[in-house]
């Protein structure tokens, strides 16, 4: 019997706490029209680095999530990378921090900020 290949699905989500965590943040931009676009880019200690800005485009190659009214904004070659992958906004004693849980991330650095695959 031939091998199967388990593939992720090429979605991007953001947990309740992350969307509530986004949408306080363009709330605080006064910019209604504004979306979180991750990005994936070379570097960081482990290969390759997440990145989160604000942007208003949508360019042609990105695709579009949406959660509790926020959307995301990623292209397709980041998705690649990050495809099944979850992020989440998390507050404790340490502080509070938007964490990525990527699921074809082989390691990543302690500050959770880079990721190898």
């Amino acid at each position: 019997m031939p091998s199967q290949e388990m593939t992720l699905p090429q979605t991007l989500s953001l947990t309740a706490s992350a969307a509530k965590r986004v949408a306080w943040l363009i709330e605080q931009e006064g910019d209604a029209g504004l979306m979180l676009r991750v990005a994936v880019s070379g570097g960081g200690c482990s290969g390759f680095q997440y990145g989160f800005s604000f942007d208003k485009t949508v360019n042609g190659d990105d695709l579009t999530f949406e959660r509790d009214g926020v959307t995301t904004v990623i292209d397709e070659t980041s998705l690649e990378l990050l495809a099944g992958a979850e992020i989440d906004f998390v507050e404790d004693l340490g502080g509070s921090s938007f964490q990525i849980r990527n699921p074809n991330a082989t390691s990543s650095c302690g500050c959770g900020s880079s990721f190898a695959v």
